[in-house]
C-alpha cells in the first residue's frame, strides 16, 4: 500500500514536466509569431506562458515539501 502513493505522486510529477515543455514551447512559438506580426498580444502570451512554465518549475522543485513527504523522508536518511 505504500508504493500507490508513491507511484501518484510520480504520475503527478510526468504531469506537471508535461506542462512545463506545453508552456515553454507555446511561449516560443509566440515569440516566434511576435517577431513575423509585431502584435502586442502574443507577445503578452509568450510572456504569460514563459510566468506559468516558470512557476510550474518551482512547483516541481517544491513538490515533495508541499506535499509533506519530504519532512518524514528527511529524518531516515541521516
Amino acid at each position: 500500500m505504500t508504493d500507490q502513493p508513491m507511484s501518484l505522486i510520480g504520475f503527478h510529477r510526468f504531469l506537471i514536466v508535461t506542462a512545463i515543455l506545453f508552456c515553454l514551447g507555446f511561449a516560443g512559438w509566440e515569440v516566434w509569431a511576435w517577431s513575423a506580426t509585431r502584435r502586442t498580444s502574443t507577445l503578452v502570451l509568450a510572456i504569460v506562458f514563459v510566468a506559468l512554465g516558470v512557476g510550474l518549475g518551482l512547483y516541481l522543485r517544491r513538490l515533495g515539501r508541499i506535499l509533506g513527504y519530504e519532512r518524514r523522508d528527511a529524518g531516515r536518511r541521516r
